[in-house]
């Protein structure tokens, strides 16, 4: 092998033996997995075990089981027996772990059995994002995505789908029968084994009949639209046009670092009702008092909207488009002007549709508005086919056209949600694979997005500070809550920034708060 360059033979010996710390350079990130776990406090965290029983066979401290499941989802590594084989061999978690090895059920009951307290060190991470001033702007994207649970869709029923699948096992009993009449006419050798065949196919369609029974029994016992078998909690949901079973995973996206600053993991499919519950969670995680919320279309909610603006939150979120009328081509509710003062529309006529009468309609009070001229209107063919147009108002509808009006100062919002919240879920999925969710359950799913999230923040983070820069930070808060005697959910106090090569990631931002 002469002119190549040679590796040593396996069986040279040393004379004494390397460092597995010369193996891990300064800059790698598992240097950061090391300390930021270092700097926990556990115990306060909610963590089981931190304080070992002085009887009994000792057991993994929780700082290994956590930093080896940081490193795993930070590489992509989710599952409990591939984190036990990568214990084994991989030398950056031998480093990490002291060359302990757990096996893969210690590292699946870690998890199990710490949901809470790794959904606080996820909320922890953001904390120290906080104390660096990150999150000045105020400004975050909200958005929902739908992810696969471990349930497939033949494993999911509704009341529909069980009655249509009970029409096809009695149809196909039907087509048997009909084939085992048949058989009795040939001969005796071929109708002996078609029939055994054919009762066969019969008595597993009434064992399949028999399961689908119970699964009707019980859904009308629990009085729930839809039953999961394998896993209970997830929720068939829509996507795209196509229906997978899974869970929907809100999350608050700060748009100036990208930054996921809270998510949530839910087993209801829309997205409708979640936009005041999320802004109120991502404004109390960054710790200001003002905060902008932009959303896509799929949040528009008058209620909702009402509700972040009553919290003091500016919500961005465009109106849905549901207009029967500009569909059919003619006149939009938009081409109606409404008066204030007179509390009156004006039609595109230059009419009045003055204020008729008051209902409340889904717990919404709404007002009614028409004119009595529209018979005799020249334009009443682009206006409607009715012997009125009608225009309905809701009371809290200034809000709305308030809103409205910070959507067309700021027509760059919703490309700023999209560069914001998106880019997270296409990462996060990616590093999932195919089959996303691995637990079951739903407390059990949010731990494992919980170690999603702070594994994706881990990274941005590095992004922004570099790996020098993001020690330093973690060892002054450090430093800072020992000097102190501080627990890290005290009142904010602001740490000097430290100087990285996030430094170019500080562009000027969009103002959204006007």
């Amino acid at each position: 092998m002469n002119r190549f360059i040679e590796g040593e033979h396996r069986g040279q010996g040393t004379l004494l033996p390397e460092l597995l710390d010369d193996y891990v350079a300064e800059d790698n990130p598992v240097r950061v997995v090391d300390v930021f776990v270092e700097e926990l406090d556990l115990a306060s965290l909610g963590f089981g075990s931190v304080h070992p029983a002085k009887t009994g066979r000792p057991a993994y401290h929780p700082a290994v089981l956590l930093k080896l499941y940081i490193y795993g989802y930070l590489n992509r590594i989710q599952s409990s027996r591939r984190l036990e084989r990568e214990a084994q061999r991989n030398i950056e978690l031998m480093w990490l772990t002291g060359r302990l090895a757990p096996d893969f059920k210690t590292i699946a009951n870690f998890r199990k059995d710490n949901s809470k307290a790794i959904g606080k060190v996820c909320r922890q991470f953001i904390v120290l994002c906080q104390r660096l001033d990150l999150f000045s702007d105020a400004v975050v994207a909200i958005d929902g995505s739908k992810f696969k649970a471990v349930n497939s869709s033949d494993r999911n029923f509704t009341d529909a789908k069980l009655k249509r699948r009970i029409a096809e096992i009695e149809a196909n009993i039907g087509r048997y029968l009909a084939e085992l009449d048949t058989a009795d006419r040939h001969e005796p050798a071929t109708a002996q084994s078609k029939r055994v065949r054919l009762n066969d196919k019969i008595a597993a369609m009434k064992s399949q009949m028999a399961t689908l029974k119970e699964i009707e029994a019980k859904l009308i016992e629990t009085g729930e639209t839809q039953i999961s078998i394998t896993d209970p909690d997830s929720r068939s949901m829509i996507t795209r046009g196509s229906g997978i079973v899974g869970y929907n995973v809100q999350t608050a996206v700060d748009a100036k670092h990208h930054l996921i600053v809270e998510h949530e993991v839910t087993n209801n499919g829309s997205d409708r009702d979640q936009l005041s519950g999320m802004a109120k969670k991502a404004r109390a995680a960054i710790g200001t008092t003002t905060l902008t919320v932009i959303a896509d279309r799929g949040y528009f909610k008058g209620e909702e909207i009402l509700a972040c603006h009553e919290a003091g939150i500016s919500a961005l979120v465009p109106p849905t488009k549901t207009s029967g009328a500009k569909a059919d081509g003619r006149f939009d509710k938009a081409d109606f002007i409404y008066d204030l003062h007179k509390n009156e529309y004006r039609c595109p006529a230059g009419e009045s549709l003055i204020w008729r009468f008051a209902s409340v309609e889904k717990g919404m009070k709404l007002h009614r508005y028409w004119s009595s001229n529209c018979k005799g209107c020249h334009l009443k063919d682009k206006c409607t086919p009715s012997a009125q147009r009608r225009v309905s108002r809701w009371e809290h509808q200034d809000v709305l056209d308030e809103m409205q009006r910070r959507l067309e100062q700021n027509p760059g919002a919703m490309r700023i949600r999209r560069s914001s919240v998106e880019h997270p879920y296409g990462t996060i999925k990616s590093w999932m694979g195919a089959t996303h969710f691995l637990t079951k359950g739903l407390e059990r799913v949010a731990t494992e997005m919980s170690l999603h999230v702070l594994a994706y923040n881990f990274r941005r983070l590095i992004a922004v500070l570099g790996i020098p820069g993001m020690l330093a930070a973690i060892r002054a808060y450090a430093r800072f809550l020992q000097r102190f005697s501080l627990l890290w959910r005290l009142p904010l106090l602001k740490l000097p920034k430290v100087s990285g090569r996030g430094q170019a990631a500080s562009q000027p931002f969009l103002a959204l708060h006007n």
